[in-house]
């Protein structure tokens, strides 16, 4: 799937005429694109913001390729894309970076700098790619305006993002694989129903919202918006290695609740223990426990939002868990991890984002008793969110004995895959103030194939 948009005025709606264009595009086996293999054409239209979504067939799997777009006499840039292995062939080696939460306002995105000079398979993006905060004029660098609420405000935020040129690179240099948070839309929205206001008005800020953000990512035409609605949970294979759930935690949960900490049972509000609030809606919950029923692939990844491991908040005697994350659904989360302890999926691992930390979870059915987990959780820290945090680096918590790392660094997670072992690094940037800023490995950990505990690497 190749991606662009014509926008030569990207801040100011664009800049194109009001009528379609023929795209021209083409797929070559070398970086000069002398070996043209694919060609074609497709037509980007005003209704979509000129923005163009190639499905390229006839590729050879599992080895990279070049690509590039034409207009009349302008020519994009040249990227570089690679293929997956055939589905079900044995694969020997999958490398990804997962990245989430990039406050334009909050810092630079140092971090791409230094993921676009991995070597990576696929950038797997968990949410929060824009941000719908208004203009912060004592910001490092500004958004554009206020809060943005019509589909005009939202492209010209994804194209402001876009401008950035680490982002660019990034982009340019790997596939991605890509699902949504709560910023893309509004802060804590749940469903269709917004944190606070008026139901009907933000049914149609979302989706201006969903349908700017397809026009702005690599997302197949199956995605493209259908009505109000976006489907975009789906499942990608890389052959017989691993297999990506990716998951929507937004479009289908239901309303956040909170409560007085009297009414608490166990540290939960009495609503997530419920198990008809879903975060997931029934539809994609059985789409989800099928496929991984029938994998057939060594690591099963829940490519995902929001914390999935119980996380208790209250360092005293009691307890207090949240209501954004899988806390606040404790009972569907109950059925999932009975789910994994009874059919056993082959080595799931859980991918999150949301809480700008490095963090590490043994994921267990009982967060008292961490000595049976039934997968491992990373969770990576954001890109530029929160800008320069203290990084309150601990290894474990007395009221989290399943937690293993928390770090607030900015960077990325790199994660190497292999039939026998799957290692995790977790890279930060020293900060993102600079867009030279340098960059190291934090911690590295390890889960071995049919062993779901997290070990120190």
């Amino acid at each position: 799937m190749l991606w662009t948009r014509l926008a030569p005025e990207p801040l100011r709606g664009g800049g194109m005429p009001a009528q379609p264009v023929t795209v021209t595009w083409e797929v070559a086996e070398d970086e000069a694109m002398r070996r043209v293999v694919r060609q074609g054409t497709e037509t980007a239209t005003p209704e979509l913001a000129h923005s163009v979504h190639a499905e390229v067939a006839g590729l050879e799997p599992g080895r990279t390729y070049w690509y590039r777009f034409t207009v009349g006499d302008a020519q994009s840039p040249i990227g570089r894309t690679r293929t997956a292995p055939p589905l079900g062939a044995a694969t020997s080696r999958l490398r990804f970076a997962l990245a989430s939460c990039q406050h334009w306002q909050h810092g630079y995105f140092t971090p791409y700098r230094h993921m676009a000079a991995d070597d990576l398979d696929v950038v797997v993006h968990v949410g929060d790619y824009i941000y719908e905060s208004r203009a912060d004029p004592a910001a490092l660098r500004q958004h554009d305006g206020l809060e943005p609420r019509t589909l005009t405000d939202y492209r010209n935020r994804h194209a402001l993002y876009k401008t950035d040129p680490d982002l660019q690179a990034a982009h340019a240099t790997f596939p991605w694989i890509v699902t949504w948070d709560d910023h893309e839309v509004s802060n804590n929205y749940a469903g269709d129903g917004p944190s606070s206001g008026d139901r009907s008005v933000f049914q149609l800020r979302r989706a201006a919202a969903y349908q700017a953000y397809y026009e702005h990512q690599p997302l197949r035409r199956a995605a493209a918006p259908r009505g109000r609605e976006v489907l975009l949970y789906r499942s990608v294979a890389y052959g017989n290695l691993a297999l990506f759930h990716v998951l929507d935690t937004r479009q289908y949960r239901a309303g956040v609740t909170t409560c007085q900490p009297a009414d608490l049972k166990d540290g939960y509000c009495p609503v997530a223990l419920d198990p008809r609030h879903t975060m997931l809606g029934a539809a994609q919950r059985d789409w989800l426990m099928d496929g991984m029923d029938r994998s057939a692939a060594r690591w099963n990844v829940l490519a995902q939002q929001v914390v999935f491991s119980p996380h208790d908040g209250d360092t005293g005697p009691g307890r207090r868990f949240g209501t954004d994350g899988w806390d606040g659904y404790a009972a569907e989360r109950s059925a999932l991890l009975e789910f994994l302890a009874q059919r056993r999926p082959s080595n799931p691992v859980v991918l999150t984002g949301d809480v700008h930390q490095n963090r590490v979870y043994d994921v267990v059915a009982n967060p008292d008793d961490p000595s049976a987990p039934l997968a491992a959780e990373f969770v990576g820290t954001s890109i530029s969110t929160n800008g320069d945090s203290a990084p309150n680096t601990v290894h474990s918590l007395p009221d989290n004995p399943h937690l293993r790392l928390r770090n607030a660094n900015r960077g990325y997670v790199r994660c190497e895959v292999t039939p026998e072992r799957w290692q995790t690094d977790f890279r930060i940037v020293s900060t993102v103030r600079q867009r030279d800023a340098t960059i190291s490995t934090l911690a590295s950990f390890v889960v071995e194939d049919g062993k779901p505990g997290v070990q120190r690497a």
